[in-house]
């Protein structure tokens, strides 16, 4: 390709988007990714045995089918030969006393369900949600749009004017609201309150996080809008589709290609990119970079003198929790010992509530949790071609996962001097996850075929971004979210250089497959 118009370092579903969207308005880019593959996050493999089809790390799509992004692309995508599967039980919940809850598409069918755990519970869901839907124009342009604009302002004063300013400041100040406080003191079943408590932690946060209350009833709205949706094949065919759609509008990809440094060119901006092998690319408009903090800024702008204060905020910047992922290849459908489980796409294994935040808080004291909580994915349940007819594959996710190990809560698994996650500590603490998956199912030795577990430090020697396994880009509390992400200092997805842009998990509106940033970056630039 000669000279494009932007370079975007980094392939992940922000830098897709991004590319797919820029090609779109007639902009030349070149996509740069360090791997031999694109994706970020998203990666399909047999990693277990032949014919089981494996969505290694991301694999459910509901913020990608509700996202402003797939709006745009959708059509384009689909004449790539995306396709999504679905199920009409996207969630639900087992405890270890066997009792469970399934959560489906249906807003009145799940109050009744949850009425039937509590009189009153199927109520306060029910107004959960409405409140979400009620609010969704102000919610979701906080949650999804670029927040220094004229737009976001002008909205903000109108919701001022028909709300009055004191019902606009309650509106935020229940907002911050953390989980453990909404569902102690709105729902009576602790089944009911386990169903929901898990979820803050697909967020990044915890129970006791502040807004985690808001994210958890934003989950609800949207499991019960869209499900949870897996790509049919695996996510590599959307990685197929997004690889054809920016060819198709005159796009490369280059893998295999380790951007080391941004080029300074006159006048304060950049010039293009250096590659580790020497050789330079030069972008005619701009350099789009879908990494971490750490990586831009220590690494990709090194020549470039930085503003007074910056350092300090590279410095201070925080990662959260690391990820534990597990993955089953299995000869025949599990039969879980509790009925009604066998199509839910998301299940969580967790004591409840409580649970939940007692594994959260020894992770991120540095332990591996005695219980984890366990997300347990059933892709055979959305989509059968993943494996062999009359087989299974089982996708587990733990998000509570120590990144540097400083012991084990149990007191049961000898932890490295070190602290470093050994192939040793991440088979002994597959085996304890592997103990309460097992309690559930009948029978479950007798259909294991073969397992894989992936620790947060081969998590982060699969995608740098991953820094000690944590998928979200940094820790994803209030000071470190929305206006502030990734700095107090940040405004939308520019950098102190004036053509050098910052997309991605670390910076708003965070983490997740919505393609948030790439969307309102390609936005903004055209």
């Amino acid at each position: 390709m000669a000279d494009p118009d932007y370079v975007i370092v980094g392939s992940g579903i922000n830098a897709l988007v991004c590319a797919a969207l820029l090609g779109r308005q007639g902009k030349r880019v070149l996509l740069v990714e360090r791997n031999d593959r694109i994706g970020g996050c998203i990666r399909s493999e047999e990693i277990t045995a032949p014919g089981y089809v494996h969505d290694v790390m991301a694999t459910t799509f509901v913020l990608f089918i509700t996202s402003p992004a797939y709006a745009a692309l959708a059509a384009d995508l689909g004449r790539h030969g995306l396709e999504f599967c679905h199920t009409d039980h996207p969630s639900g919940v087992l405890l270890p006393d066997g009792r469970s809850a399934v959560i489906s598409m249906k807003r009145v069918a799940n109050g009744a369900a949850l009425d039937q755990l509590a009189s009153g519970d199927g109520a306060q869901h029910l107004a959960d949600v409405g409140g979400v839907e009620r609010n969704a124009p102000l919610l979701f342009a906080l949650l999804g749009g670029q927040l220094w604009s004229w737009p976001t302002a002008k909205l903000l004063a109108q919701e001022a004017w028909r709300r009055g300013p004191r019902q606009l400041a309650r509106f935020f100040g229940e907002a911050l609201t953390p989980a453990r406080t909404w569902l102690e003191a709105n729902y009576q079943s602790d089944v009911a309150q386990a169903l929901w408590a898990p979820w803050v932690l697909h967020t990044g946060l915890g129970p006791e996080s502040a807004y985690s209350a808001q994210m958890a009833k934003v989950i609800a709205f949207a499991l019960e809008a869209a499900g949870a949706p897996i790509v049919k094949g695996g996510g590599q065919k959307l990685l197929d589709a997004f690889a054809a759609l920016i060819a198709e509008t005159g796009g490369e990809i280059r893998t295999g290609a380790d951007v080391v440094s941004v080029l300074a060119g006159s006048g304060g901006v950049a010039r293009g990119v250096q590659l580790a092998d020497g050789s330079e690319i030069i972008a005619k408009s701009g350099v789009i970079c879908s990494v971490t903090p750490t990586q831009l800024y220590e690494r990709l702008l090194q020549s470039f003198d930085k503003p007074q204060g910056l350092a300090d905020e590279v410095r201070n910047y925080r990662y959260g929790k690391g990820n534990f992922q597990l993955h089953y290849a299995l000869k025949a459908k599990p039969r879980w010992l509790s009925p009604g489980l066998d199509k839910v796409a998301l299940l969580h294994l967790t004591p409840g509530l409580d649970g939940v935040s007692k594994a959260a808080n020894e992770a991120e004291r540095g332990m591996l949790p005695e219980v984890p909580t366990i997300c347990v994915g059933q892709p055979h349940a959305l989509d059968p071609s993943r494996c062999p007819e009359g087989a299974a594959i089982l996708w587990l996710q733990l998000p509570e996962a120590p990144r540097h190990i400083k012991g084990d809560a149990a007191g049961k698994i000898a932890v490295p001097a070190d602290g470093a996650w050994s192939e040793a500590v991440r088979e002994a603490y597959a085996d304890r996850v592997e103990a309460i998956l097992a309690h559930h199912i009948t029978d479950f030795a007798s259909i294991k075929l073969a397992r894989r577990a992936y620790s947060p430090a081969d998590l982060q020697a699969m995608n740098v971004n991953l820094v000690g396994g944590d998928p979200y880009g940094g820790f994803c509390g209030l000071d470190q979210s929305f206006l502030w992400r990734p700095f107090k200092s940040s405004v939308n997805h520019r950098t102190f250089i004036r053509n050098v842009y910052h997309i991605g998990a670390s910076t708003h509106p965070g983490a997740g497959l919505g393609g948030g940033s790439g969307f309102m970056l390609a936005q903004a630039l055209r």
